[in-house]
């Protein structure tokens, strides 16, 4: 992987870090290279915790850690100490580039300090006890140990809304393979991104390999920091962007922001499911939507709907990259058929091995919670998640249709809607909402209902909130909104 470097050396020449200076990039990463290669010497393999907020230092210490074949964990400066106790126990690492962590408190490790140019600490630190990741939903559950990685093992963090983080391996090899898939799915020779998405995230990860790896220009400027004044020199009309559903909302809640995004040749959507009205609204303003399929373990999108199909009406989460293939099941495993509703399983060249340390021993046949169809077209639709699939009075119900009917009243500003235990229905829908006026009555709301959805799907419950706990991909945490809504109506009885 020296090669690395070399590649790097080559594509400064371009002036493909825009923004930033891409020299500066260059030599941080041959000091951080060299300084791995040192402590290489005595060491077969060293296990490196990456959680830098400045970019040029973020980008300077993953590359010259996979140049090195380190194993690499990505991580989210902003956790808190609960957080980063399960992470320093399940990676115990040898060092640390980025925040000091030193000031959360954890005990019984021996948190370095840098120069303030590497910010990193290259003594081993007290060992812990390691913590077993849970298992992925698929048959390929039984694990083998870690193998000693051929190439620089790239551990990227999923699972945090849960409370329960877990870092899924990938390695150059399946990054690139993701966007080997995205470049032939697009037909492009280039891909130059504007990346708004913390690095640290596969979302945001993956818009640099994009770019480095195809010798496109990278932008990145963090999404809180977007302003006018500050893109307005760049020509968007060949750059992919990349957002999630709520960063979309904000945008065309602009119309400065909204005539700068209509520009762009592509807006990849993903992270979470979009609602109907923001899709509309997407249309309308001809905004060169590409809603998207994937997630941590999948190196981003592996179904993606072209931004043509979307301008011209269709609503699903497009087609299957090349480097992919979805099928899907019933409970029984049995495969169906075009428009049959199952469980998603997918097989991609970008899956990771697992989820560390464990590698799966099948990993060509991943399960996800996910449920969907797959039409003539080959085009994916997703119905929901089969973990939140709410059986009241004997029927099923998957929360994002009533989700969608609430939002089109627009009535609410955000909505989430959960089934929360009761003795005689089994479960009761209940919908968390932060309403768009103050004065706005249930009563309202429901009446809207009732031509747009069966009685038996209109929510039993309705508890107003100030706003509703999502993370930075616009995920909502919703065992979080179970204990909200569980006091909430304990308070009332």
């Amino acid at each position: 992987m020296e090669r690395l470097l070399d590649y790097l050396n080559n594509h400064i020449q371009n002036d493909w870090l825009i923004n930033y200076n891409s020299h500066q990039l260059q030599e941080l990463t041959q000091e951080l290279y060299l300084e791995l290669a040192q402590l290489l010497k005595y060491k077969s393999t060293v296990k490196i915790i990456l959680s830098e907020r400045e970019t040029v230092k973020f980008l300077a210490s993953f590359i010259a850690a996979c140049a090195a074949n380190c194993s690499v964990f990505l991580c989210n400066p902003d956790w808190g100490k609960q957080e980063w106790q399960q992470v320093f126990n399940l990676v115990q690492p040898d060092i640390i580039w980025g925040i000091g962590n030193w000031e959360l408190g954890i005990e019984n490790w021996e948190l370095g300090i840098g120069n303030g140019e590497q910010n990193s600490t290259s003594s081993p630190l007290s060992p812990s006890s390691s913590s077993s990741p849970s298992s992925p939903s698929s048959p390929s559950s039984p694990h083998s140990p870690l193998p000693t990685p051929y190439s620089p093992l790239i551990m990227i963090p999923t699972g945090g809304s849960s409370g329960q983080i877990k870092f899924a391996i990938h390695t150059w090899e399946t990054l690139k393979a993701s966007v080997q898939g995205f470049v032939e799915y697009f037909q492009l020779k280039q891909v130059n991104s504007f990346c708004v998405l913390p690095l640290y995230h596969v979302s945001g990860l993956m818009q640099f390999m994009r770019s480095f790896l195809t010798g496109g220009k990278l932008a990145i400027i963090p999404f809180k920091t977007l302003d006018i004044s500050q893109i307005s020199n760049i020509q968007t009309s060949d750059f992919f962007i990349s957002l999630v559903p709520t960063q979309l909302q904000r945008l065309l809640q602009n119309p400065e922001l909204t005539n700068w995004l209509a520009q762009f040749k592509t807006v990849l959507l993903g992270g979470a499911p979009a609602w109907h009205e923001l899709l509309e609204k997407a249309r309308f303003n001809r905004i060169q939507l590409a809603p998207t399929y994937g997630m941590t373990e999948t190196a981003s999108q592996i179904a993606t709907l072209k931004p043509d199909d979307f301008l011209n009406g269709k609503i699903s989460s497009g087609q299957i990259l090349p480097h992919a293939k979805i099928i899907i099941r019933n409970q029984q495993g049995q495969v169906l058929n075009y428009n049959q509703i199952g469980n998603i399983t997918i097989q991609a060249k970008s899956l990771a091995l697992g989820y560390y340390p464990q590698t799966w021993n099948n990993q060509d046949y991943f399960q996800v919670d996910d449920l969907g169809f797959l039409d003539e077209q080959g085009y994916l639709n997703i119905v929901g998640r089969n973990s939140d699939k709410i059986i009241t009075g004997g029927e099923n119900i998957y929360p994002i249709e009533i989700e969608s009917a609430i939002r089109e009243t627009q009535m609410v500003a955000d909505i989430c809607v959960i089934g929360i235990p009761d003795q005689h229905w089994g479960q009761a829908l209940t919908a968390l909402y932060v309403p768009n006026n103050s004065n706005t009555s249930i009563i309202e709301i429901q009446t809207q209902l009732y031509n747009k959805l069966s009685k038996f799907k209109i929510p039993k419950h309705w508890i107003p909130l100030p706003n509703l706990p999502r993370n930075t991909q616009g995920k909502i945490n919703r065992q979080q909104l179970q204990q909200i809504a569980t006091e909430y109506l304990q308070n009332l009885s």
